[in-house]
């Protein structure tokens, strides 16, 4: 079982923690600085001796004209008026330098890296395997899992509709690319001769038995982690998490520009009918970090991006450790319930 990696929600110490269990962790190093990745590898290595995974977002600097972040910045006023703030400044960069990050990743050596929003060309595949680093690349169409396999990468993320958080599209527009888990990894596993690993929609040992008998090598799981103690889940998206009900979560770009799924909230609600005109990943996103982190602060979920897959209801509190046990051992009982079944119809 693979940890998600979780902007916001899975740092170095929920990576640590679901590797020393048993499990791969994995550090969501998206949104760090390039020269906060290395040691942020450092204190997961310094805390375990199993495998863990770093996972970049391989989003484009965002180069907006003046007056689009001026119209994108009046739309949000009223927004920020609601915590007391006035809009930000027009920032003069919009993300990480994408190409430092990985240059940090490649001295930093980790056991693994993933990739989402795009895809690497093959000598930067190259560069990463020959420091030992197993290359995995998020895939949300058969043609994404094989665009992966041709760039020489070890396996495939298979992410499917019922994820939370950011899409991983980079091929098709998000209509195009919204295929179900099971669907995916079965589609995939017949057209790409790579270890595929499912991730969306499980949230418990019946999910990971589950993508296992269709042939996947791991089951990813970041939703179920969300509620962990390790988890760096801010307060009122874990209150978020805990309230949800059975269909809470909706895709929205309207927080970052690029389609994601998250519990649905006023600003959700609000923002759906003007969500198309707002400006693309990331320009958008960093001009409603200040806002976000703001309304976290003040405990009100209804002005953050509360990124949750659809299995969101079935988040449970705990340890990771503990989680991964329990999870295992349901797995397994699944498994020996289907077989004895299948026994039973072969009358065996």
């Amino acid at each position: 079982m693979l940890q998600a990696p979780m902007v916001g929600a899975s740092l170095d110490g929920l990576a640590a923690a679901v590797s020393a269990a048993g499990g791969m962790g994995a550090l969501a190093a998206g949104a760090l600085a390039p020269e906060a990745i290395g040691p942020a590898v450092a204190r997961v290595r310094a805390a375990t001796d199993a495998p863990f995974a770093v996972n970049l977002l391989m989003a484009p600097r965002g180069d907006p004209a003046p007056g689009e972040v001026a119209a994108a910045l009046a739309q949000l006023t009223p927004w920020y008026a609601q915590l007391g703030l006035e809009p930000p400044e027009a920032p003069n960069s919009f993300a990480p330098d994408f190409d430092a990050q990985l240059e940090a990743v490649i001295a930093a050596s980790p056991p693994a890296a993933s990739f989402t929003f795009g895809i690497l060309d093959r000598p930067r595949v190259a560069r990463l395997r020959a420091r030992g680093t197993l290359v995995i690349g998020t895939a949300t169409t058969v043609a994404e899992a094989r665009a992966w396999a041709e760039a020489g990468a070890d396996g495939i993320c298979a992410q499917g509709f019922e994820a939370g958080g950011h899409r991983g599209h980079f091929l098709a527009d998000p209509e195009a690319s919204l295929v179900g888990t099971l669907a995916l990894v079965a589609t995939i596993r017949s057209a790409v001769d790579l270890p595929v690993i499912a991730a969306g929609g499980i949230m418990d040992g019946r999910g990971v038995a589950a993508v296992l008998a269709l042939g996947a090598a791991a089951a990813q799981m970041g939703t179920a982690f969300l509620l962990a103690d390790e988890a760096t889940t801010s307060r009122p998206w874990r209150g978020a998490i805990e309230r949800a009900g059975d269909d809470a979560t909706r895709l929205t770009r309207a927080f970052t520009g690029r389609h994601a799924r998250g519990i649905e909230n006023r600003f959700m609600r609000l923002m759906h009918g003007v969500q198309d005109e707002v400006p693309a990943y990331p320009v958008q996103n960093r001009l409603t970090q200040p806002l976000r982190a703001a309304a976290a602060q003040a405990d009100e979920p209804e002005m953050i991006s509360l990124w949750a897959g659809q299995g969101v209801a079935l988040a449970r509190p705990g340890q990771a450790a503990g989680m991964l046990r329990a999870w295992w051992d349901e797995a397994g009982e699944a498994a020996r319930m289907l077989a004895s079944r299948t026994e039973r119809k072969d009358g065996s």
